[in-house]
């Protein structure tokens, strides 16, 4: 017998085994299965199998193998070696030769006798039962396996009944899904359109709100701050961090301090609250106080509105101021006295009816004319002199000598004024003069 492991590979020989096994040709190999001899290597293949898959001793009897060109017979016994802890894995395989010896030859026309007690038959009919029980038992397993093949193959035919159905419904779930999307295709279609008008009027309400320059904070029902337009930065220090803040939290320079208290009573009573306020770079706002109510008519907060009125305001004092000038003119034009106004050269650059009374030269005639043609010439130069210092300081009121249209000299009572722009630069000389040449006299005469 021999000795192999798990590979089927020869790892110890217990005697000869040349008619059982022949070494074989090319490359070496311990191969047991590749070793074994015609006949045997079937048998063998499924007795090692079973030794080393179910741990069982198999045992063949009245094998047939071919040796030499002769037939022998044997019984193969295959043994899992369990029993040894030593050897784990390995197999014992003996051969055991149950080839009779020759028969002595028969003479020549003599019949075979039929011996049934001959080994070779014994052996020969042992086979034929065994490959019988071989068949009938592959027989059986093809049956069982036909039978659980039909049945696999009824099981797999309903389930392909179920798929198909199970593909019928998924296509009509498709086309419903394909049905849905084109619908939601639709909607998203129609949404996208009213996000793209929602954003125009956002802008659009965005810029009318920055073009205009009003200044408006909206504020919730608890006077938090949920949204401002630029123009309210120049009135309130807000940033964009305090949206959320309550209004009074936030500094202004308005000269206001009832705006939290104002804002209140809107929300109480739903009456609209304005007044006229100033900043403190004297700026003025016509603030409006209302309710905000949404599309819903729901009231949800306070807008505040403050729009720069500085202008008019101004414009009204500009209108009231221009009445008094208008009235101060008007006494200038009509007084008896001769008003005028010069440059800083002397030029006459207005004369009044008390001027034209009082030298006998009309408004055109003055109007050509320079202050030293009504001073007398030997008074000229003190009187350049005079424009000068005008320039520099404030002057009162004096005594001095005129000529009139026709040569005559006049004493009047002279009244100078320096005329300056807005930034207290002199601009121009302003005079009013009266006649007391008749006064003079009389003094003389008494």
């Amino acid at each position: 017998g021999v000795l192999v492991n798990e590979k089927y590979e020869i790892i110890h020989f217990m005697g000869k085994t040349d008619k059982y096994l022949e070494t074989p040709v090319g490359k070496a190999s311990f191969n047991i299965l590749s070793m074994a001899r015609e006949g045997l290597r079937f048998k063998l293949s499924t007795a090692l199998h079973n030794a080393v898959r179910q741990k069982q001793t198999t045992t063949y009897n009245s094998l047939r193998i071919k040796y030499n060109g002769e037939f022998r017979t044997i019984d193969l016994t295959v043994r899992p070696l369990i029993e040894f802890p030593g050897t784990p894995g390995y197999i014992l395989v003996i051969f055991d030769d149950k080839t009779p010896f020759e028969k002595p030859a028969r003479k020549r026309g003599e019949k075979a006798a039929i011996d049934e007690s001959d080994p070779v038959i014994v052996g020969l009919e042992r086979e034929l039962v065994s490959t019988k029980e071989h068949l009938q038992v592959t027989i059986e397993e093809l049956e069982t396996a036909n039978e659980e093949l039909k049945s696999t193959n009824e099981e797999l035919q309903s389930i392909n009944e179920e798929l198909q159905s199970t593909n019928e419904e998924m296509q009509t779930s498709k086309e419903e899904l394909q049905s849905t999307n084109e619908e939601l295709v639709t909607v998203n279609t129609e949404l996208q359109h009213k996000l793209d008008e929602l954003s125009q009027a956002n802008s659009d309400i965005n810029n009318l709100l920055s073009s205009t320059q009003i200044g408006t904070i909206f504020l919730d029902t608890n006077l938090n701050i949920k949204r401002f337009t630029p123009a309210a930065i120049n009135i309130f220090n807000l940033i964009q961090t305090d949206l959320g803040r309550p209004i009074s939290d936030i500094t202004s320079k308005i000269r206001y301090d009832q705006l939290e208290k104002k804002c209140r009573e809107v929300l109480d009573t739903l009456i609209v609250k304005e007044a006229e306020i100033q900043d403190t770079d004297n700026n003025w706002y016509a603030m409006r106080i209302s309710p905000y109510r949404t599309l819903e008519n729901i009231i949800d907060g306070i807008v505040i509105t403050f729009m720069d009125i500085t202008k008019i305001k101004r414009a009204e004092k500009a209108l009231r101021d221009s009445e008094v000038d208008r009235r101060l003119a008007a006494v200038i034009r009509d007084s008896n006295d001769a008003v005028t106004v010069q440059d800083l050269e002397g030029n006459i650059i207005a004369w009044n009816r008390g001027a034209a009374k009082m030298y006998g030269y009309n408004e055109d005639e003055a109007l050509e004319m320079n202050i030293g043609d009504l001073v007398p010439e030997d008074k000229r130069k003190e009187a350049v002199a005079f424009i000068k210092k005008l320039q520099k300081k404030e002057m009162g009121s004096f005594e001095a000598r005129r000529i009139t249209k026709d040569g005559k000299q006049l004493n009047v009572w002279l009244t100078v004024s320096r005329l300056v722009d807005d930034h207290g630069k002199p601009i121009a000389i302003a005079t009013t003069e009266r006649d007391i040449t008749g006064r003079k006299k009389k003094g003389k005469a008494s």
